[in-house]
């Protein structure tokens, strides 16, 4: 059989409930609305860290963030890691990086063979989280994304997503009429929907006299918040700012509009690959690094283990593969071994895995699927290192020295009733 070409469409803090795929009303992205119809949906993808640097770095490595001594923003991705890039390329394959990546130190490839444009971050680590300051980032940096959000003439991201989508259409024009016959691998990644929550006049325009949903769960007085919820509260600055229904009805307008930009650009990569016929042997993968809260609770970002934050959209679209929807547990370490099992290579007996391929889930066969996703966390934020799990319907995480968390997502999906420390879920509790 021939190995496919496979293409890899990442964003940034892109959370599935705000996709029209996902049940969304507001969202205008009709390019990705056709994708998720001709692709397998999967309803319960998780990231495995709600942070950028750390959660690619697991992506490319299928390793779980803490077991690759990631700990944040500014910790190093260590070459003793092989990627899938440096499996495929080992394979036969070509391997093309174009965009955002935030890989932090020295190695900027990590199996790729070119990158076609800059990182829109630095790789040094200026990013790593000083625990010595008990509200670290609380100088509300952070929020003046939601009290500054709106449209402008242009900015960084609108800068940097144009050319990662320039290049990325060149490329695909390139392979199609490369004498080198190789299958190819390009991640093309772009920054947006990442706040600042600044969209460029016309895709604001867009949402013109639509009505813009608003957080499902309201802002949560900060006497009744939890451990968790507190420290994130003060380490964003939430405290700082009036964080009203008008700028959360911005900030939102803003995200939807970034998504629609993003929705173009998709579309014409997705027109290049169709054009050159490229499209009849290629594996598409749509996904983001993480969620954003945006709004939820009164929350904003990422950095938690809500679903907002800890989800991700994933979509796959490949030869052979019917559409429909998942609803199994998986998580962005799986995607290692679904490369390597399209690419038809065994991944190496030496090389540790976290995930397992999806291969199966996209053939409908669920028989012996573990059900189960980790995610990990120690940024700033939370007051010590934390992880969750999701077994099924449950929910449970914990962070040193507090209390657990429990919930059951499918019963209550807004993460309002914590079922840790109820002697009916006790024996659950303990597995978790």
């Amino acid at each position: 059989m021939m190995q496919p070409n496979i293409l890899i469409i990442q964003v940034d803090e892109l959370a599935p409930q705000a996709m029209p795929t996902y049940g969304n009303k507001t969202a205008i992205t009709p390019v990705l609305n056709d994708l998720g119809a001709r692709s397998m949906v999967f309803d319960a993808a998780y990231c495995n860290y709600p942070l950028c640097s750390p959660s690619r770095a697991s992506m490319h490595a299928g390793r779980h963030a803490f077991a690759m001594r990631q700990w944040d923003n500014g910790a190093e991705f260590h070459s003793e890691f092989p990627t899938f890039a440096h499996h495929l390329k080992r394979a036969g394959y070509s391997t093309t990086l174009c965009g955002k990546m935030h890989f932090i130190g020295a190695d900027q490839y990590h199996g790729y063979e070119e990158r076609l444009t800059t990182d829109i971050y630095p790789s040094d680590f200026s990013w790593t989280t000083d625990w010595s300051n008990p509200i670290r980032k609380g100088g509300g940096v952070r929020m003046r994304n939601v009290v500054d959000a709106g449209p402008s003439i242009r900015n960084l991201q609108q800068d940097f997503d144009e050319e990662v989508g320039f290049q990325g259409v060149r490329k695909i024009y390139d392979l199609a009429r490369d004498p080198d016959d190789r299958p190819f691998l390009l991640t093309v990644s772009f920054t947006q929907p990442h706040p600042p929550f600044v969209a460029d006049q016309a895709h604001w325009d867009l949402y013109e006299g639509v009505e813009i949903d608003m957080p499902r769960v309201p802002p949560i007085p900060y006497d009744d918040l939890g451990p968790f919820d507190r420290a994130k509260h003060i380490a964003q600055g939430s405290h700082l700012f009036d964080l009203n229904e008008t700028r959360t009805r911005d900030s939102r307008r803003a995200y939807y509009a970034m998504m629609s930009y993003i929705d173009d650009r998709v579309g014409e990569l997705l027109n290049a690959l169709s054009e050159t016929g490229l499209e009849q042997n290629t594996v598409i993968i749509f996904t983001s690094d993480h969620g954003e809260m945006l709004g939820e609770r009164g929350m904003w970002m990422k950095d938690c283990f809500y679903e907002w934050s800890a989800r991700v959209p994933l979509f796959i679209s490949a030869p052979g593969v019917a559409p429909g929807r998942s609803s199994a547990v998986v998580s962005l370490v799986d995607l290692m071994p679904t490369l390597l099992e399209f690419a038809g290579v065994d991944l190496p007996v030496a090389t540790g895995q976290d995930g397992d391929s999806l291969v199966p889930l996209l053939h409908g066969q669920t028989d012996g699927w573990k059900d189960e996703a980790i995610v990990d966390y120690a940024g700033s934020g939370y007051p010590s290192p934390s992880r969750m799990v999701r077994q099924g319907r449950y929910k449970y995480w914990l962070t040193w020295g507090l209390g657990p968390v429990l919930f059951d997502v499918v019963a209550d999906p807004d993460e309002l009733q914590n079922l840790a420390g109820n002697p009916e879920y006790s024996e659950l509790e303990a597995r978790l």
